[in-house]
């Protein structure tokens, strides 16, 4: 039986990605580069810091690499306290209530960083709901690469065959078949260009589901 649900954040909680998009592009209007949307999809589910590895490298960029995390998170942060209309995903705090409610633990593995964990979680007052909260930021490697959600499973009062991971990007998913984690799929109409066929069940609606769906999944 689940007893512990791993939450993606961008996504699946919340569609930050919009605010992400707008400050990735207009960096790279500063920088002087253009990213298709093919290749900006392949950042899902990415750290800021690999997205920036990987344009270091395939653009040949002069700055480094701290320094363009920090401008992005700037233009992230100055379009996100200026969005009123950033809203969680639809069904999802129903859900994240009645899972709380209901005895599962909840925690929190996201590839964004802390600072933008903190902001979200402020905002939508989330944090009496999930006992850990996980940024990619500490670590080497982003999903697909799942060390976030070992780490993340390991954190867990239960054991990792009691758990689930809720995923919409392609990375995220072959992160949690890599971890050997259960992994529900959330098939969401702001993820665009990503393909969940690994995951072991998918859904479109988190009003159609509750702690008891949940519950029964293993």
């Amino acid at each position: 039986m689940v007893k512990t649900v791993i939450f993606d954040m961008d996504g699946v909680i919340v569609d930050t990605e919009p605010v992400h998009k707008y400050a990735y592009f207009k960096h790279f209007d500063e920088l002087g580069i253009t990213v298709s949307d093919e290749l900006y999809a392949t950042f899902t589910g990415n750290s800021t810091r690999n997205v920036f590895q990987k344009l270091k490298d395939q653009f040949g960029l002069n700055e480094e690499v701290e320094d363009l995390i920090q401008r992005k998170r700037s233009l992230f942060n100055d379009a996100f306290d200026t969005k009123p209309d950033l809203e969680l995903i639809s069904g999802v705090e129903h859900l994240i209530k009645d899972l709380h409610a209901n005895g599962l633990e909840l925690i929190l593995a996201s590839s964004a960083s802390k600072s933008t964990i903190s902001r979200v979680f402020n905002r939508f007052h989330l944090d009496d709901y999930f006992s850990y909260k996980v940024s990619g930021e500490d670590f080497p490697k982003s999903k697909p690469d799942p060390t976030i959600f070992i780490h993340a499973a390991s954190l867990s009062k239960n054991t990792k065959e009691e758990c689930i991971i809720i995923e919409d990007s392609t990375n995220g998913v072959k992160a949690a078949c890599a971890a050997g984690i259960y992994c529900l799929g959330y098939n969401s109409e702001n993820s665009k260009l990503q393909n969940l066929e690994g995951a072991s069940i998918l859904v479109d609606d988190f009003y159609k589901i509750n702690a008891d769906f949940i519950k029964r999944l293993k």
